[in-house]
């Protein structure tokens, strides 16, 4: 089933435009990815979902936590995340080839609701991301998924009935009182997903713990404590990530200047910012911003 599943992946990379990057497909959230040469570390924002190697192996950091997953693994992560992700297991020979799929909370709600013996949720402790075996039953449905990209009258049809088996073999495995933990409404994760969300929308403004409790329905020192257990950061820690990657993106994609993607983000001192861009990024924004405009433009793997 491996060897099925590697073919079909490069298949379709090689078709659309081949070499290394970040391939997008006609299904949103389901993107494939190669790459012949390790990486330096690379920030990027992780949605719930599930990512796969199917060959090599990748590192993320989430706040103060390595998670490392080679071929046959998957690392699901069940909230909205900043990261950062680098390749390390590579070559020219054997590329690392993964896979990232979006989870649908409606779906694996669902599937829950309509399972005979659901699993119970696990202690709300846990950090919200974890790495399991990538076992036939799911690597029977990705590379059925991504077969149907060959046929895209068939992915309205199709891929609602294959999200809802991978929803079924997730809940039905052996983390599945960790999984389960996304699709109950009154969750610690889900509560505190809602919490993300409203910090999300509103990053450039000042942080306060008070509304995301509230938003979570907690108090204040019950959020703070199950916000960091599961993301691994502070809610201060996650908007500084935050800011820090948007005003990248502004002065990588929008050419602002640093100063302006500073106050753009919600930054009072462009010296602060600097600084703290500098811990964040290993360099100032400055130089880091001239060496990436120096790479030649293509797909980028997180």
């Amino acid at each position: 089933m491996s060897a099925d599943l590697k073919k079909a992946l490069n298949g379709y990379m090689d078709a659309h435009g081949g070499g290394d990057g970040l391939f997008t497909t006609a299904i949103d959230g389901f993107f494939l990815m190669r790459s012949s040469t390790l990486s330096m570390p690379k920030p990027a924002i992780y949605r719930p979902a599930l990512c796969i190697i199917v060959d090599g192996a990748k590192q993320l950091m989430f706040g103060d936590r390595l998670f490392d997953y080679e071929a046959m693994q998957a690392l699901i992560i069940s909230v909205e995340m900043p990261a950062f992700g680098q390749v390390t297991k590579a070559s020219a020979e054997r590329p690392m080839i993964a896979i990232n799929l979006e989870l649908d909370v409606t779906i694996l709600r669902e599937v829950l609701e309509e399972m005979d013996a659901p699993p119970k949720a696990a202690g709300d402790g846990g950090p919200g991301v974890f790495v399991q075996e990538f076992g036939p039953e799911l690597q029977d449905c990705i590379l059925r998924l991504i077969r149907t990209l060959a046929t895209p009258k068939a992915i309205p049809i199709l891929h609602p009935a294959i999200m809802r088996e991978i929803s079924f073999w997730l809940l039905s495995g052996k983390n599945g009182d960790e999984i389960c933990k996304l699709a109950l409404p009154d969750s610690h994760t889900r509560r505190v997903a809602e919490a993300i969300y409203l910090l999300r929308g509103n990053f450039a403004d000042a942080v306060r713990v008070e509304k995301l409790a509230a938003a979570a329905r907690m108090s204040p020192s019950s959020f703070h404590q199950h916000f960091k257990v599961l993301t691994s950061m502070t809610p201060l820690q996650y908007q500084k990530q935050l800011r820090l990657l948007e005003a990248r993106r502004l002065m990588v994609t929008d050419g602002f200047n640093a100063a302006n993607a500073a106050y753009q983000v919600g930054y009072e001192s462009a010296s602060q910012f600097s600084r703290e861009y500098a811990r964040m990024f290993g360099t100032s924004p400055k130089r880091d911003i001239s060496e990436m405009k120096a790479v030649p433009a293509g797909p980028a793997i997180s």
